[in-house]
């Protein structure tokens, strides 16, 4: 089971794996950029999740890590470069930390459902700091024509790469193929809603609660498929 659970997690992480965390370069003035490059993302994620879609900018990112205007302009000379190296670093730390949750969770479950599981590492995949930001993102480009020309493909590249792969995750829904891409479709969705609905239910009960449904409900899919 963990030989299978690790080729879909390499399988999937491959797919998504954004330029700025490709290997190591061999010279050291090539890792140092590499770093510096990396830092400079991470700093990034941190603007959008804080200040919005319009607190990413290069001078932000500049300010909040010390960089100086040349090493800024020499990783990304361009607002929109920054953001797409955003882009692909929030679509491959999501998945990355779902991945890894669900399958410490099936490693160590006893009699729970799978589909129970996942329902649950997702909904505490969304409560993350990348998910914020592609949140954030998601928004934004609703309305910005020029960040929807780069998160939009990336966003439904996430949806193909997984898609391409659950079956290998969930092989007992194998007959049942478009049952599973609706209970996907469903937890996706609804935990989207709850996370946005948050501020007005105000009761973590009332969450829990709707999370305990939208999981019975995936189960009672399955079972009766």
């Amino acid at each position: 089971m963990q030989s299978q659970t690790t080729a879909i997690r390499d399988r999937v992480l491959s797919a998504l794996h954004p330029e700025h965390e490709s290997e190591p370069p061999a010279k050291w003035q090539q890792r140092k950029s590499a770093r510096m490059r990396e830092r400079l993302v991470s700093a990034a994620v941190d603007c959008l999740v804080e200040d919005g879609y319009p607190g990413l900018t290069t001078a932000a990112v500049a300010t909040r890590t010390g960089a100086s205007r040349g090493a800024m302009h020499h990783h990304f000379p361009t607002r929109m470069e920054l953001v797409a190296a955003v882009v692909d670093h929030v679509v491959y730390h999501r998945m990355r930390t779902f991945l890894a949750d669900y399958f410490e969770a099936v490693e160590l479950r006893t009699d729970e459902p799978l589909i129970e599981l996942a329902c649950e590492a997702h909904w505490r995949s969304v409560q993350t700091r990348d998910y914020a930001a592609w949140l954030e993102l998601t928004v934004a480009a609703r309305t910005d024509a020029e960040l929807a020309a780069i998160f939009d493909p990336a966003a439904r590249r996430y949806d193909e790469v997984w898609t391409s792969e659950m079956i290998e995750a969930f092989p007992q829904w194998q007959d049942h193929w478009d049952l599973l891409k609706l209970a996907n479709d469903f937890t996706s969705a609804i935990h989207m809603g709850m996370l946005l609905h948050t501020p007005m239910f105000g009761s973590p009960d009332r969450l829990e609660r709707l999370q305990r449904f939208a999981a019975h409900t995936m189960q009672q899919l399955y079972e009766n498929r």
